[in-house]
């Protein structure tokens, strides 16, 4: 009995210890299966887990100028960051985070409720917070609240070449300038981490997989001080003028060093990308902005007269007494002259003139010699978005196009290109392209000095020399009397050429107003050229005097020897006339010219010059034929016969001076 009742009980004992062993086996197959067979597939899901990746962002390169002094460089700076499903209820966390760092707290609330709702462990909440905002957010003791190191782009001077050095994006990648051209050098190389985090994704251990590789700086051609005082004067320049924009470009023409690149209006690097005009001040008018160049092309005219033709400087040019019929297009000259020599048609700037001079040269000629001295293709300095300008192939141009090319229309160019061109004259002539990085200087200290473009030969010497000498008469006795220097010879030519209207498609009555010359005469050390847009002057009377002051400043900076004694400019001079207008509207009976400006200020006025006729009772054609012939400014207003003049007639026409001349019917 005894036995049949342990029978059973022995049984389940039996069962229940299969059933455990059984148990007990299984599970040993699966830890078996987890720690053995799938052990590498599980911790890379648990490193996955623990582990993140995290890139270190490689310090930039610095932008220096020639002499060393910083343009660019990185700051260290932090960065703040959340994880969004460690962070407690996200009305708190926008609410507390948000006027610390000045953001929208509903933007950053919806912001954090997207991330947490996506799943992401990572939210950047601002990048780049300033001290105080640091210090700010530690002091609450916060651990769901993490910062970076990271760094921010900082510009020390400001403005100063801004339309050189460009800017960086929020991610510190260039996106103008030389920031972006060369990007890739400053740069560097991002570096990785690894980092070992607990379950609340709080860091335990970092470890470093890769340094990262920090960028070399790159050193300009820039000369901080010459660079100043262009943008000063360019300034000054422009908003005296009231110009719509402006440029200037300073270069060593046998180095083709750029000792300063300027453009007005400018901009703040150190700012963001904000409106409209904001995008405009951006744009880099000396390198990116093509123009008319207008009467500083007849240079390249008459170096090709002299290259081709037996006409020298003093062989005589039939101006027509200020008039030709081109091909059934009459064209007036600023002024009636009969007759020049062709060292005279430089000084005077005579439109006739030239265009004889281009028809000796021919066609052919000419466009060769326009693309001998770079016009229509880059000249490949290392800035974003430069322009080629327009040349025409010579199946595009009409019969009187020869004419137009020779004063300057039916072509456009930049300021750098000019300043390349006018290289050619000052360095006995060869092409020197233009140069903007010096030299490259890497982490380890090693410096790279850029490779220098060699230059060819596109005209003989001596006509380089002969060339130099009548420019310089441009200065001494010409239309570019304001250019002369003070201790230095200078050489130059003046340009004036009406903007044409593209939505009305006529030429206005503004002006690309410049002047590019070099100094001293005998061995240039500088060329310059100024550019300004929109001016109602002339190039003699607005970009003269900003060549003047420009150069001067730099040939003292350089310690180049003075080849004049210090004097200023005898009153014998006279005032400037009417300077060098390359008329564009050929088929109107004569240019009106552009409406008064600003006035010149009180001080500045000299009792000096011509004396003012009357012009009381004349129709606005005599009044537009008699002050020609004076070498009058004049402004027209309302048009029949005129009705008042200022300043009154019989008296003195002080130097920059205009006389307004109101019609009425």
């Amino acid at each position: 009995m005894t036995r049949k009742t342990a029978d059973p009980a022995t049984k389940r004992l039996a069962i229940l210890a299969g059933l455990a062993l059984f148990w007990v086996a299984i599970i040993g197959l699966k830890l078996l299966k987890l720690q053995v067979v799938e052990h590498h597939a599980y911790l890379r899901l648990a490193e996955q887990q623990q582990r993140r990746g995290v890139e270190l962002e490689a310090p930039r390169g610095a932008v220096l100028d020639r002499n060393g002094e910083p343009l660019a460089l990185s700051l260290p700076v932090e960065s703040v960051c959340i994880n969004p499903k460690r962070a407690p209820e996200l009305t708190v966390v926008s609410g507390l985070l948000a006027p610390i760092l000045g953001l929208d707290r509903h933007e950053l609330y919806g912001r954090l409720k997207d991330a947490a709702a996506r799943g992401r462990g990572f939210l950047w909440v601002k990048r780049r917070i300033s001290l105080d905002e640091a210090e700010r957010l530690r002091s609450l003791r916060l651990d769901w609240i993490e910062f970076r190191h990271e760094s921010r782009r900082h510009y020390p001077k400001g403005m100063l070449a801004a339309h050189v050095l460009g800017a960086v994006d929020h991610r510190e990648r260039g996106n103008a300038g030389i920031e972006q051209g060369f990007d890739e050098v400053l740069r560097g190389r991002a570096g990785k981490a690894r980092l070992l985090t607990d379950v609340q994704q709080r860091s335990i251990l970092a470890q470093i997989a890769a340094e990262a590789q920090p960028g070399s700086d790159v050193i300009l051609t820039i000369d901080e001080r010459i660079q100043h005082i262009a943008e000063r004067e360019l300034a000054n320049a422009v908003t005296s003028n009231s110009c719509t924009s402006g440029s200037i470009v300073v270069m060593n023409p046998h180095t083709g060093d750029i000792l300063a690149l300027a453009s007005y209006p400018t901009f703040d690097p150190n700012s963001t990308v904000g409106s409209a005009g904001d995008m405009e001040s951006r744009a880099n008018q000396a390198v990116s902005v093509p123009f008319e160049p207008g009467s500083v092309f007849k240079v390249i005219t008459l170096t090709a007269a002299l290259e081709t033709t037996p006409l020298r400087p003093e062989s005589i040019i039939p101006c027509g007494s200020g008039r030709i019929n081109l091909f059934g297009r009459v064209i007036r000259d600023h002024r009636s002259y009969s007759s020049l020599s062709m060292a005279d048609v430089l000084a005077n700037s005579s439109n006739i003139g030239a265009i004889q001079v281009g028809l000796r040269v021919g066609e052919r000629r000419l466009l060769e010699y326009v693309r001998r001295f770079g016009f229509g293709t880059t000249t490949g300095v290392p800035l974003p978005g430069e322009s080629a300008g327009l040349v025409r192939e010579l199946k595009n141009w009409g019969k009187s196009s020869i004419g137009s090319v020779a004063m300057g229309h039916e072509i456009s160019t930049t300021t750098v290109q000019l300043a390349q061109a006018v290289g050619v004259i000052a360095n006995g002539g060869t092409v020197v392209a233009p140069k903007l990085v010096l030299k490259v200087r890497k982490p380890n200290g090693r410096t790279e000095t850029e490779p220098v473009k060699p230059g060819h030969r596109i005209i003989q010497p001596e006509t380089a020399i002969t060339m130099r000498k009548m420019m310089e008469g441009v200065v001494l006795h010409g239309t570019g009397k304001l250019a002369r220097l003070n201790g230095y010879t200078a050489g130059g030519k003046t340009g004036s050429a009406q903007i044409f209207d593209l939505q009305n498609k006529r030429y206005t009555h503004q002006y690309n107003a410049s002047f590019m010359g070099f100094a001293p005469v005998t061995n240039p050390a500088l060329v310059a050229v100024v550019t300004l847009n929109g001016a109602s002057r002339y190039g003699g009377a607005v970009a003269a005097p900003v060549f003047r002051e420009v150069v001067t400043a730099a040939l003292r900076l350089m310690d180049v020897p003075r080849d004049l004694p210090d004097a200023p400019p005898s009153r014998e001079d006279g005032p400037v006339e009417f300077d060098d207008l390359a008329i564009a509207d050929l088929g109107s009976p004569a240019p009106t010219l552009p409406e008064p400006g600003i006035p010149d200020q009180v001080a500045r006025v000299e009792l000096w010059g011509p004396t003012i006729p009357d012009f009381h009772g004349k129709t606005m054609r005599a009044v537009v034929e008699e002050s020609s012939e004076r070498g009058l400014p004049v402004s027209l207003i309302g048009s029949g016969i005129a009705r008042a003049q200022m300043p009154a007639a019989g008296s003195i026409l002080p130097l920059g001076g205009r006389i307004t001349v109101q019609f009425a019917r």
